[in-house]
């Protein structure tokens, strides 16, 4: 039996808050997966990478990996070898592909996150038969990416889809990026932690779910913040489709129909145009690693 009959393709997802990584089926199913806790950005650089390579050893322990792709939180390069820029990590100009390729000795592939979340979803998910996909991902920020007929919009040097990072209150939160006022201090895990004081965002998302009436309120809050952004978006790209994913996507309607009465109060031409629907990631908090394994075989050839 050949070694590609045998081994295993892996996914990696690297956020802010946790590392996701699994192994996943060419029709996109995750057989296996393990999770480990994101090093603190203020860690170097190698420590991340220690993260990555120990959840790939793990999960190809019993069949080798042919290839790993990995899902970065941060502005990746044209050529998907270098991370330039992470508001979150360490990663500053960070040859991400050759490090993680000399440790493993398989063929790596690297995108930004919110690209392979995108690309799964696309594939496999709430984006099938759609042309026009707008992709939002949030967890400890907000990451995002835009599909055209199939393609991931990647901008002059890779790094498009960078929404989070949109200024929308001038003057406003400082955010991890440098600037103040950006979209992702105003929703995201992040943003709801802060306001609930000293939780997680996805506790907040808990407590809501469970019926606490304050992190209803904190969510209906995060909602209407999103839809805005998401009004801007559609002014700009007039989407067919947006799908909404990452950790807080799990709050649901809690979350998302605050975020479509403000996209819908907001849009610009409303009751003239069509008005895009606001899906769930249909691939949860799994999506990110199931496009990055994606797009890792698909480079195999």
């Amino acid at each position: 039996m050949s070694l590609v009959s045998t081994g295993v393709v892996i996914g990696v997802d690297v956020g802010g808050t946790n590392v996701l990584a699994g192994v996943v089926t060419p029709d996109g199913r995750v057989v296996s997966s393990v999770q480990q806790q994101t090093p603190h950005r203020n860690k170097h650089p190698r420590v991340v990478e220690d993260t990555i390579a120990r959840a790939v050893r793990e999960l190809s322990a019993e069949r080798p990996a042919l290839a790993v792709g990995v899902g970065a939180a941060g502005f990746v390069d044209t050529s998907g070898s270098t991370v330039a820029f992470s508001p979150h990590l360490s990663w500053r100009n960070e040859p991400l592909r050759a490090a993680l390729e000399t440790r493993l000795g398989v063929p790596v592939t690297v995108d930004n996150d919110a690209n392979t979340t995108a690309r799964a979803e696309c594939r496999f998910g709430a984006g099938v038969g759609h042309a026009q996909v707008l992709c939002i991902t949030l967890g400890t920020g907000i990451g995002g990416a835009l599909v055209v007929d199939g393609a991931v919009f990647r901008g002059a040097h890779g790094m498009a889809g960078e929404f989070g990072h949109m200024q929308v209150v001038p003057g406003g939160r400082v955010c991890e990026c440098g600037n103040r006022g950006c979209w992702e201090q105003y929703v995201s895990g992040n943003a709801l932690a802060r306001a609930a004081a000293a939780t997680t965002g996805l506790a907040v998302v808990e407590a809501a779910r469970a019926g606490e009436a304050s992190a209803v309120e904190l969510l209906a809050e995060a909602g209407a913040w999103l839809g805005t952004g998401l009004a801007s978006l559609c002014a700009a790209f007039d989407p067919e489709l947006i799908v909404v994913g990452g950790g807080l996507s799990q709050a649901g309607d809690l979350l998302l129909d605050p975020a479509r009465a403000a996209l819908l109060r907001n849009l610009t031409g409303r009751g003239y145009r069509p008005e895009p629907a606001v899906l769930p990631a249909a691939l949860g908090v799994d999506a990110g690693l199931i496009g990055a394994a994606d797009l890792a075989r698909a480079r195999l050839g």
